[in-house]
């Protein structure tokens, strides 16, 4: 497996860049912040996005996307990172779109998998309950009633829950809470009956939902996948959502330690470049080695996830485990050399350290996926 990006990957990366680096700077994120915006992100960008055929990126082809890949996702997650673009990427575009094309049924794709591609379907996944993602731990109760199933409970931190039209929710069938088996996964249209979406604004300014339910009818012809054997499907999605957002954490720990590097090289203390000392020098050195390795960790997850290895789950854990880490140390790092500047709110370095501890804690935090990586490896 080569951690060398090809010229196709090069061509994908610098033109995300380009047009990130345009179109959505960190300012379009202080204006959604600011103005408190009901959307919580672009329609305008999301719709340039779409034409650059961004949310078709991992739908195959023959249902209207681009068929690319995870790797090359996770190349635009990365050029997300340095900007801080908010948009239905993650949630839609990479999560939606490849659960749908691995577990839905054919009338599930054809119907749905075009309209996320073309940009016309927002999805969000609703799996955790708690203050803490745990996806076993789903106590939502999908009951048989009639030809269907009623459900009733809630979801909290659903990415994107605020602007999605179609949630894929996560309830049980059978068993009890902390089961692997039991778990079911609905299509649920956001505007069913007996569902209330409250947004909720993140610290990082960020779109996300609590929603519950309460008595929603579905019926058997909206299960995606099998009936109990949801929780390997869940799994499935989010390994490639892991993956992709620790791709989206380097790219801000990269755009954090480049943004901080110029700083050393002109702020002037004691008459000299602050750049000169030797104990900045030490720890922008670390830095940097720290993001190399993290680089080489990322694509390696992404590309074992494009070549379907037996390893992917455990390094979807291994990336997301090492990029909270280095994202933590990075955005820290910034704040910190940047000194007082670093704190204010005048200042851009305040929405990385922000935007760095959500995607931290999102689909599971450091501890989280070492303890998943111990169990993997029989720990």
């Amino acid at each position: 497996m080569s951690l060398v990006l090809n010229e196709e990957d090069m061509l994908l990366k610098d033109s995300a860049k380009g047009f990130l680096t345009g179109k959505a700077p960190v300012s379009a994120l202080r204006k959604l912040r600011d103005d408190r915006d009901e959307t919580g992100y672009s329609p305008e960008l999301w719709a340039e996005m779409v034409d650059m055929g961004w949310a078709g990126i991992v739908v195959p082809e023959e249902y209207g996307g681009l068929g690319y890949g995870f790797a090359g996702a996770g190349l635009i997650m990365e050029e997300m990172g340095r900007t801080l673009t908010a948009s239905p990427m993650l949630s839609t575009a990479i999560i939606g779109a490849s659960l749908i094309a691995k577990a839905g049924s054919e009338e599930q794709k054809a119907a749905l998998l075009g309209k996320i591609a073309d940009g016309s379907l927002i999805t969000a996944l609703a799996v955790d309950e708690g203050r803490y993602h745990g996806p076993r731990n789903v106590a939502m109760t999908a009951t048989a009633k009639g030809n269907g199933f009623e459900l009733n409970g809630a979801k909290a931190f659903v990415l994107d829950g605020n602007v999605a039209n179609q949630l894929i929710v996560a309830a049980r069938t059978s068993g009890a809470a902390g089961d692997k088996d039991g778990i079911t996964l609905f299509a649920v249209p956001s505007d069913a009956g007996g569902v209330t979406v409250e947004r909720t604004i993140m610290v990082d300014s960020r779109n996300a939902a609590n929603i519950s339910f309460d008595g929603v009818s579905v019926t058997g012809e909206q299960i995606i996948g099998h009936l109990d054997g949801g929780y390997g499907d869940v799994e499935y999605a989010l390994n490639i959502g892991r993956a992709c957002l620790a791709a989206e954490m380097l790219g801000t720990a990269q755009e954090s330690f480049e943004r901080t590097l110029s700083y050393l090289k002109e702020r002037k203390q004691f008459g000299k470049i602050i750049g000169s000392f030797q104990g900045l020098q030490h720890r922008a050195a670390h830095l940097f080695s720290e993001i190399e390795l993290a680089k080489s960790v990322v694509l390696k997850a992404l590309r074992s996830l494009d070549e379907g290895d037996a390893m992917a789950p455990a390094l979807a854990s291994l990336a997301k485990a090492k990029l909270a880490e280095v994202v933590h140390l990075a955005t820290a790092e910034a704040v910190q050399m940047h000194g007082g500047i670093g704190m204010t709110d005048e200042f851009d370095m305040g929405f990385f350290i922000k935007r760095a501890r959500v995607a931290e804690a999102t689909y599971g935090d450091y501890q989280f996926h070492v303890d998943r990586l111990a169990r993997m490896k029989g720990y």
